[in-house]
């Protein structure tokens, strides 16, 4: 993709709406609705992500209650002409159609390489990703299982969704509490799954989500690892102009 002139990539991560509660979540989503609003007027492309939900499951008939002004936005800048890029995090794994048929938005399961003015992009949300998190691994390995989605649908969905959102506020990713603080380079998987796709082939750069912390690290001399942070705490976003990227925070 060519960018045209003044125009601009946005990238945003890890939103969570719905948790703790959906009330409580509103203003955030608010000022979500209000910064895609604002940048529809530059925006050549906008990519979410992951974790735009706290948790998502599509029935066959039925989508989660709620996020009416996300949604309704969403549809509004994508029915405008400019395109929208989802990536599935770890909390909203089970989209299954919708934002494709109703929204006109394609979803990935896994990253994506995509090029703008001939610099390179590796984009996804970065669960399991890198060496360690075996536990969360073996977990994602049952969430993606035909089988176990199957039994799942089978909950009443005031059951299943009020289960999951139980299990998602224990997360203290969530929260951005102790999980979510920089530990050093060496105790970042990512920038170690980051290293490794470099030394395979090149990127300009890598660009997650999941971690909840606007990061910006050097892969090698000419690759950069950039995590968007999250719409909870810090409230970044990704821009690239088209020659350079940058970390801004939403006011």
């Amino acid at each position: 993709m060519q960018i045209p002139e003044g125009k601009k990539i946005y990238f945003a991560s890890d939103n969570h709406l719905g948790a703790p509660t959906k009330e409580a979540s509103r203003p955030r989503e608010k000022k979500f609705v209000a910064w895609l609003d604002e940048i529809k007027h530059d925006a050549a492309a906008i990519f979410l992500v992951g974790d735009l939900f706290d948790f998502w499951f599509e029935y066959k008939t039925v989508v989660p209650k709620g996020f009416t002004r996300t949604l309704g936005k969403l549809a509004e800048i994508s029915d405008s002409g400019i395109p929208i890029y989802y990536f599935v995090g770890n909390h909203d794994l089970w989209m299954n159609g919708y934002f494709e048929e109703e929204l006109n938005i394609p979803v990935y399961h896994k990253p994506q390489e995509f090029t703008f003015n001939n610099t390179s992009f590796f984009i996804g949300h970065g669960d399991g990703l890198g060496p360690g998190d075996k536990g969360y691994k073996r977990m994602k390995k049952v969430f993606t299982n035909k089988f176990c989605k199957w039994l799942f649908r089978w909950l009443h969905p005031d059951i299943g969704v009020k289960l999951a959102q139980y299990l998602s506020v224990e997360n203290k990713m969530i929260s951005g509490d102790e999980d979510a603080k920089f530990l050093g380079e060496d105790n970042e998987w990512l920038v170690h799954y980051c290293k490794r796709k470099e030394s395979q082939k090149h990127r300009d750069y890598y660009v997650f989500g999941h971690r909840h912390l606007p990061l910006e690290i050097p892969i090698e001399t000419n690759a950069k690892y950039i995590n968007l942070g999250d719409w909870i705490i810090y409230f970044t976003y990704g821009v690239f102009d088209g020659n350079s990227f940058e970390l801004k925070t939403y006011e």
